[in-house]
């Protein structure tokens, strides 16, 4: 069986022969919601845990300039801190290598490079440390099916491994300080439970990289922050905490993935019925149940990997706006940071993307084309900080420092299904009864790519004159304003629609 992602990859230019949007039946009637707001209500921290960090493709793609134009305008839209890749130390980036006697050779001109344009695009690295240099691997051979090839071999010699890592956080910390480099973290490996690592016993071996890497890091410095085990679908964290209190072994954070169409069977070990679009927050809460059951537990949870479900290319469609608020709403107060996979269509595990919207998980297409993901991170980017109490299924309520109420609502229709207009009759409590309101809308209509992509005869490489003219007419546009009425307010919302609504105080 192909593990989860590759599983995806392998399917994706079939599924970009799948229409992007089914034809939808005639609707049935409106259906009408009451959703109550109280501005002087319950209120709880709402970080913005869903924004903080976001997953991209390999180390040497960071080096591209379309890689850096992605993450500058996805730091417009987003509060975009960290990032993280595979494959720092990938032969293709030239750490490791070997003199005539066999003598262990660094060589971190490349890494230089990449860290440097990273912070000077105003994000950290999240550092995935992978995969096997291919002259210290135990088998040069072990080579997974990804395009790249990364070796996915233990090391054939832990001393040599050792040293490696002493190497290159000494580097790291002798380029940018260790107060720089105390705030980025380091994971070890990337979903060494599946077809990523190839130690035998898996796990056990895993265990013992992790152990020799986490006190590498920790000899150059306490304050390096290091954790695994990167897992998908959100395995292994018992274990892995058992291992490390048992043997002492230094866990600063816990890291794992989880993905709206992993089974439930990889996620829970059940065959119950659970929807896709709760798969990833209640593999959150599982995760963050196991920490709290350790003998750590208030270690930092981050799920370094998680996208909404890709089914008929739902992810370049106006469905990940909705589908993304709903996530963040679940998992709200169970995770630190999240990182969707990716911010980027730069991406080559299956080889060169060969035309915008077949499916990919970015939030920009091929040629820096800003998907409705992009404006979705745009709307819930202007959420406040504390969240109001509310019970609505569809619904996140919050407060500024200001006393602005924002409201981010939604109508969530899976892919491939007939959904209805729904109407939320809004009764917002101790505002002005006729508060000004501001509204955007990220719908069939406003932020829909795939429209003027279609209009303009869906080319396979657009030009910078294409990209320009898509983006330019997806921008969201100039809030609408409105006033309530006795503090009411009526949103129509079409299926797979997302609205931000701001309420003065």
């Amino acid at each position: 069986m192909l593990p989860i992602r590759a599983a995806f990859l392998s399917g994706i230019l079939a599924t970009a022969a799948v229409p992007l949007s089914a034809p939808q039946a005639p609707a049935p009637a409106t259906e009408v919601q009451l959703v109550s707001i109280d501005a002087q209500g319950p209120q709880t921290p709402f970080p913005h845990f869903w924004e903080q960090m976001f997953g991209s493709g390999r180390a040497i793609l960071s080096l591209r300039e379309s890689y850096r134009d992605d993450i500058r305008a996805v730091k417009r839209v987003a509060d975009f801190k960290y990032v993280r890749f595979h494959a720092i130390l990938h032969d293709e980036v030239g750490v490791y290598n070997q003199d005539e006697h066999g003598n262990p050779v660094y060589n971190f001109s490349y890494v230089d490079q990449i860290y440097d344009g990273l912070l000077q695009n105003g994000v950290r690295p999240f550092v995935e440390i992978s995969f096997m240099p291919r002259k210290l691997a135990f088998n040069p051979d072990a080579l997974h099916p990804f395009w790249y090839k990364p070796n996915v071999s233990p090391p054939r010699s832990m001393d040599r491994w050792d040293d490696l890592i002493r190497h290159f956080a000494q580097h790291l910390v002798d380029r940018y300080g260790i107060d720089e480099v105390s705030q980025w973290y380091f994971e070890v490996w990337n979903e060494p439970n599946i077809d990523f690592w190839n130690g035998i016993p898996r796990q056990k071996s895993y265990f013992d990289l992790y152990a020799h890497t986490a006190r590498a890091l920790k000899s150059v410095s306490t304050r390096l922050r290091v954790g695994g085990p990167a897992t998908a679908a959100a395995a292994w964290v018992s274990d892995f905490l058992k291992f490390t209190t048992t043997n002492k072994v230094p866990v600063d954070f816990v890291s794992t993935h989880a993905y709206a169409d992993d089974t439930v069977e990889n996620l829970f070990g059940t065959d119950e019925s659970i929807p896709m679009d709760e798969r990833v927050c209640r593999a959150t809460a599982k995760v963050r149940g196991e920490i709290k059951s350790s003998a750590t537990p208030d270690l930092p949870l981050f799920i370094t990997e998680w996208n909404v479900q890709g089914m008929m290319g739902a992810r370049d469609t106006i469905f990940a706006g909705p589908a993304l608020a709903n996530t963040v709403r679940q998992c709200d107060g169970l995770v630190n940071m999240m990182s969707w996979w990716t911010f980027s269509d730069v991406f080559e595990e299956n080889g060169p993307i060969p035309k915008p919207f077949i499916g990919m998980f970015g939030l920009r297409a091929k040629g820096g084309i800003n998907k409705p993901s992009y404006y979705a991170y745009q709307l819930l980017h202007e959420l406040g900080n504390e969240r109001l109490a509310n019970k609505s299924d569809d619904v996140i309520a919050t407060e500024n420092a200001a006393g602005e109420v924002e409201v981010a609502a939604w109508n969530l229709v899976d892919p491939g299904q007939h959904g209805a207009d729904k109407t939320l009759d809004f009764r917002f409590l101790h505002t002005a009864l006729n508060a000004r309101v501001t509204i955007q809308r990220l719908d069939d209509d406003h932020g829909n790519v795939l429209k003027v992509y279609r209009a303009i005869g869906s080319p396979t490489d657009p030009t910078a004159v294409q990209v320009e003219q898509m983006n330019r007419a997806t921008a969201l546009p100039v809030p609408q304003e409105e006033r309530l009425t006795g503090g009411k307010l009526a949103i129509k919302l079409t299926p797979d629609s997302l609205v931000l609504i701001k309420v003065q105080p």
